[in-house]
């Protein structure tokens, strides 16, 4: 256990051990909607998928706001919420300092809470720093990465401690629990050790939280997109190896933007609670384009449900052949 955090001084009015997300026993594969609302949220709905979608979706960059809409049929959905990381490296290295989080992101630590607080996800990421290639191309970029992803995470905790206290003076600590609630916390990297620092990091930030905070229920993986499966050093199936001896006790861990032919290697880890992708409609636009034809809104939608009954396939095939013994949901 590490020393306790300086602010945790009085928590005789805050909740404790609290967890980041309350996960079902079955595996759930999200899919990404770019949206705050609208005819893919509507058809996930209607399809019973889970979703996962950005912050991004979210923002307003001409008025540096978040816009929660009063009403949406995304608030229908089990969703839960991505900070955009990738979209703001991107947004980063084209544009230079933004000026937010980090002078990575556009919008604020308080911005960013606030929004998560609003929007009844089913959890949110902490903000962090990607470290795909084409973001991060040295090996000295990738552990500024990993760092600034554990710096973000102590400065999220901080606002989020700080607003729990102040709802504190007037709220029951349950009310306090149900309003803000803490982060998923993201290891990043690309190679097995950098993602073992990562959790190293991240430990270290967490434990400094507690009891105020549980030990975290739920861990996301960053970086995973697009990834090869069998190479040694960054393949995934090395990386979940290596965090299958590393992990906290208790954890559980998403992958983000996960490859539908990595699905039977993460059905076999009863650990891997989730993954998301968005790989339909990067599809979509590829197949309209090959086709001659617009890329329509219900192109977009068949092919959601095209993609998402190609990983239900794959989850049923490792389960048949006892690979996963969990309950598909």
């Amino acid at each position: 256990m590490g020393a306790r955090h300086p602010q945790l001084l009085d928590l005789d009015q805050l909740p404790q051990g609290q967890l980041n997300a309350n996960l079902p026993d079955a595996f759930v594969m999200r899919v990404g909607i770019p949206h705050r609302g609208g005819s893919l949220a509507f058809h996930a709905f209607n399809e019973g998928y889970p979703a996962m979608v950005s912050a991004n979706a979210f923002w307003l960059p001409a008025k540096g706001k978040f816009i929660v809409p009063a009403a949406s049929n995304l608030y229908e959905l089990d969703f839960a919420l991505d900070s955009a990381g990738f979209t703001a490296m991107n947004l980063w290295k084209h544009k230079g300092r933004q000026d937010g989080m980090a002078g990575v992101f556009p919008w604020s630590y308080a911005q960013y809470v606030e929004l998560a607080s609003s929007v009844g996800a089913a959890w949110w990421s902490q903000p962090d720093l990607c470290c795909e290639p084409e973001i991060a191309t040295s090996d000295d970029e990738i552990d500024f990465r990993i760092r600034a992803t554990a710096t973000l995470l102590e400065g999220t905790m901080r606002v989020v401690y700080a607003w729990q206290n102040e709802l504190a003076k007037t709220c029951s600590a349950n009310v306090v629990a149900n309003l803000i609630q803490p982060p998923v916390p993201i290891i990043q990297g690309w190679s097995v050790d950098h993602y073992l620092r990562s959790l190293d990091l991240l430990q270290a930030v967490w434990r400094r939280w507690e009891p105020w905070v549980a030990s975290p229920a739920l861990i996301g993986v960053g970086s995973v997109c697009r990834r090869n499966l069998a190479d040694p050093d960054h393949g995934l199936r090395a990386i979940l190896g290596a965090l299958e001896m590393h992990r906290p006790v208790g954890a559980r861990f998403h992958l983000f933007g996960v490859k539908g032919a990595g699905l039977p290697d993460l059905l076999a880890l009863p650990w891997v609670a989730s993954a998301d992708s968005m790989a339909f409609d990067f599809a979509a636009r590829v197949r309209a384009h090959r086709a001659g034809h617009a890329n329509t809104m219900a192109h977009r939608t068949a092919e959601m449900s095209h993609w998402m009954r190609s990983a239900g396939q794959r989850i049923a095939c490792a389960a048949a052949n006892g690979r996963f013994t969990l309950e598909v949901q």
